[in-house]
């Protein structure tokens, strides 16, 4: 059997750490890069799909948490606080679990179930804040101030440094840097991570980032923040900015699920939608990045994806019920 390889030493000579750095670790990172055939032929690109989903806490921010809380005990922090739509909470939760700290999640109104209910399960402190995740934001950022805990949302660069780690690995797997990278855009720092790797590797590859047209009513939860707190990075660094429906974000989502064998959360899916409705990277190599499990968000999945049937245990009427299904 081997031994999982954390992403700080897998990385250590491209991240913020020493020697002094205690490693947190949940065996982050080295997730899958899948080739998405049937979705290549009918989008008319070379698709690969970054499963991020398969992180310890089911998103890609266990990347930057286990750099970012590996610091902060470094620094002696007495504990870690977040604001989340979800993934941030669940992923401080479960890293200051393991380095022995108290976490406190202020959760803005509307956060996905499945999210909050991994972050109380790890034992965060989690508190309801009445008002949107800017408004969360800014309060955690206040109490950070004071001194008592580090603020591990992606303002801290050290959440950055390790996001960046994705990129490393997909041009590891590929054997080289696609054309274009694509994926959601919430607050903007997994943009700022993506584009700060390829200017370390001196790529050109375009990045695009793929927003809500409705930001603050999005039914995609993760990606429901109206003022990215990287939005000028994102808009300094040359990065391709676009706005999808939530119409076409349900309709990638589903289409992912059904044709490729992947459940995601539908914020996950907005770099599809974005490829559903164009023909810019038309022949390219592209990498779209899918950034959270389908069961961090239960209930979008329950409301748009169809019911079961009920059917008697009988072998005619299951195969007559399975018939009408496959015609459909």
């Amino acid at each position: 059997m081997g031994v999982t390889v954390a992403l700080i030493e897998r990385f250590r000579d491209r991240l913020p750490v020493s020697d002094a750095t205690p490693v947190v670790s949940l065996g982050e990172g080295s997730t899958p890069l899948l080739r998405a055939p049937r979705l290549s032929e009918r989008l008319g690109v070379d698709l690969w799909l970054k499963w991020e989903a398969s992180n310890p806490t089911g998103s890609y921010k266990d990347r930057g948490m286990t750099v970012a809380v590996s610091k902060a005990l470094e620094e002696g922090a007495r504990a870690v606080i977040c604001a989340s739509t979800g993934n941030t909470s669940a992923s401080a939760a479960a890293y200051a679990a393991r380095a022995g700290l108290p976490a406190v999640v202020l959760v803005a109104e509307g956060a996905a179930r499945g999210k909050l209910i991994q972050a109380r399960a790890l034992g965060a402190r989690v508190l309801a804040v009445r008002g949107s995740f800017d408004q969360a934001l800014e309060t955690a950022r206040r109490l950070s101030d004071r001194g008592d805990h580090v603020l591990v949302n992606s303002l801290n660069p050290n959440r950055v440094e390790g996001q960046k780690t994705a990129v490393f690995e997909i041009v590891e797997e590929l054997g080289g840097e696609p054309d274009a990278f694509v994926l959601p855009y919430g607050g903007g720092g997994n943009t700022t991570a993506y584009v700060k790797a390829l200017s370390e590797l001196g790529s050109g590859a375009a990045v695009h980032s793929v927003e809500a047209a409705d930001r603050p009513r999005t039914l995609a939860s993760a990606i429901r923040i109206e003022q990215p707190a990287h939005g000028r990075s994102v808009e300094a660094s040359g990065a391709h900015v676009h706005a999808v429906s939530d119409e076409d974000i349900v309709a990638a989502w589903l289409e992912l699920a059904r044709l490729e064998g992947l459940f995601c959360e539908p914020s996950s899916a907005a770099g599809l939608a974005f490829l559903r409705g164009t023909d810019e990277l038309r022949g390219t190599r592209v990498v779209v990045t899918i950034t959270g499990h389908g069961l961090k968000d239960p209930g979008a999945a329950d409301f748009h994806a169809p019911p079961p049937l009920v059917v008697d245990p009988d072998p005619d009427a299951i195969a007559r019920a399975a018939e009408r299904d496959l015609s459909e």
